[in-house]
C-alpha cells in the first residue's frame, strides 16, 4: 500500500488572494490523496468566525491563510478545533506562517511516507515542545490515513 501526497511547498501556495471557493477547491485537489479531508466554504467561514484564522482581505485568502487552511483541513482529523487554535497561537509565538508550513509540510509528508512503508515513526526528543507537538500531530494523523485506506481497500476487496 502506498500513499502519495505531495503537499506545495510555501511560495506553491498561491500568492494572489483567492476568493473563498478557490481557496477550497485549491485545498481539496491539493489533499485528495489523503480521501476525507475536504473543505468547504462555509467550513472556511466558520474557521475565520472561530478565529482559527485572520479574516481575509477584500474577501480574499492570502498565502499564509491558505497554509493555515491545509494545516487546519490535516489536523482537524484528529484534533478539536479548540486544539488546533491552541498550536497555532503557540507556532505564532515561535515563527512566521512561512516557518511553520515549511516544518510542518516536511515533516508530515516523511512521516506519512514512513508510515505506509511500516517504518517505525518516533519523535525527535530534541526538538521543541512546539516542533515535537507538530510532529505527533503527524504521527497520528498518518496512522489514521494508513487506516482509512487500509479499511477502504478492505472493503472493496471484500465488495
Amino acid at each position: 500500500m502506498t500513499m502519495e501526497l505531495a503537499l506545495p511547498k510555501y511560495t506553491e501556495i498561491p500568492g494572489v488572494g483567492l476568493f473563498l471557493e478557490q481557496v477550497a477547491k485549491y485545498i481539496n485537489e491539493v489533499l485528495s490523496p489523503l480521501g476525507e479531508a475536504e473543505l468547504t466554504g462555509s467550513m472556511i467561514s466558520n474557521y475565520v468566525k472561530k478565529k482559527l484564522l485572520d479574516n481575509p482581505v477584500k474577501k480574499q485568502y492570502s498565502r499564509d491563510q491558505i497554509a493555515y487552511l491545509i494545516f487546519i483541513a490535516i489536523a482537524k482529523n484528529v484534533l478539536s478545533l479548540e486544539d488546533i487554535r491552541t498550536m497555532i497561537v503557540l507556532q505564532k509565538e515561535k515563527c512566521d506562517a512561512k516557518t511553520a508550513y515549511e516544518y510542518f509540510s516536511t515533516e508530515f509528508a516523511s512521516i506519512l511516507h514512513a508510515v505506509f512503508d511500516n517504518q517505525n515513526v518516533a519523535v525527535q526528543p530534541s526538538l521543541s515542545a512546539s516542533r515535537q507537538l507538530a510532529q505527533k500531530v503527524s504521527i497520528a494523523v498518518a496512522y489514521k490515513v494508513y487506516l482509512d485506506q487500509t479499511f477502504r481497500e478492505m472493503k472493496e476487496t471484500a465488495g
